[in-house]
């Protein structure tokens, strides 16, 4: 993304409404926080051994309740024609990655963050596609083409065969539907859970990326991941406190709330000093 269109996408975000930048954030923030969650105990608690299979299951609930949605005209967005994967790449090329590196970190991980070279690598890449998602977002969500519910549903229709494929040939299908727990209501109710919320997450990202910038849907992100740490420290049971560790964590959420704070109340300053300077032509002619 050029300057020009970072500075244009920074002027849009400003010029919307706080409340709705606010709201958006909030539930983006909120849903991006419980899906960790419920996927750290499906995946750690649980040992559930397939990140892949848990994505397909909540591409599936993404287009199963927008497929109903559209056939009850509760949402409305495009039938499908020849150029909508060209309108739409390379969105679901990023999609898919950000959602099986989120989930294989969440995997990974320990809640104190000590160091996992597989781990980090996940995370590293989420937050590769996690940046690229927001921006690409931004741009594909025009009202004019396929709209907010449109790239939603296509994202996960044109993703969810080939992640079908691989999760096969890997082996990931055949370990989770061998997986000993699925007798379990408290498993199969978190599991389902888990589909919903990545439904509501999927959302959440497009609502916030369309009310501010993509920048600010990251840094959200971001203050969730710290926040996650922070509760780990307390009922994880698997946080070993290191102060370096400590006041890094800390750092990063000075930091990620310092950001948002300052973005999602607006600065409208400059725009009335650049009034004031338009105006004081006009009033010498």
């Amino acid at each position: 993304m050029s300057a020009g269109q970072a500075a244009g996408e920074a002027a849009g975000a400003a010029a919307t409404p706080v409340l709705p930048r606010v709201l958006s954030a909030l539930f983006y923030g909120t849903c991006s926080f419980l899906i960790v969650l419920v996927n750290k105990a499906l995946l750690s608690a649980y040992s559930f051994p397939s990140p892949m299979f848990l994505g397909i299951g909540q591409m599936a609930a993404t287009i199963l309740i927008l497929y109903v949605s559209k056939l009850n005209k509760i949402v409305h967005f495009p039938d499908f024609d020849k150029s909508i994967p060209v309108k739409l790449f390379p969105l679901p090329l990023i999609y898919v990655g950000n959602h099986i590196s989120g989930l294989s970190s969440t995997s990974k991980l320990r809640s104190d963050l000590s160091f996992n070279l597989e781990g980090y690598t996940f995370v590293l890449l989420n937050d590769i596609f996690t940046a690229a998602n927001g921006v690409y977002t931004k741009q594909k969500i025009d009202p004019k083409e396929l709209g907010k519910y449109g790239v939603l549903f296509y994202n996960a229709c044109f993703m969810v065969v080939p992640t079908v494929i691989i999760s096969f040939s890997t082996g990931d299908f055949q370990q989770a539907t061998h997986f000993q727990h699925w007798t379990n209501f408290l498993f199969v109710f978190q599991f389902v859970l888990s589909c919903l919320l990545g439904f509501l997450l999927m959302y959440s990202t497009v609502l916030c990326s369309h009310y501010n910038s993509a920048l600010t849907t990251t840094v959200v992100g971001a203050i969730k991941n710290i926040s996650i740490a922070y509760i780990g420290m307390l009922i994880g049971g698997d946080y070993i406190f290191s102060i370096l560790n400590f006041i890094g964590l800390n750092i990063c959420m000075v930091g990620g709330l310092r950001y948002s704070f300052l973005t999602l109340r607006g600065n409208s300053k400059p725009t009335q000093s650049g009034d004031e300077e338009n105006a004081l032509p006009e009033s010498k002619c």
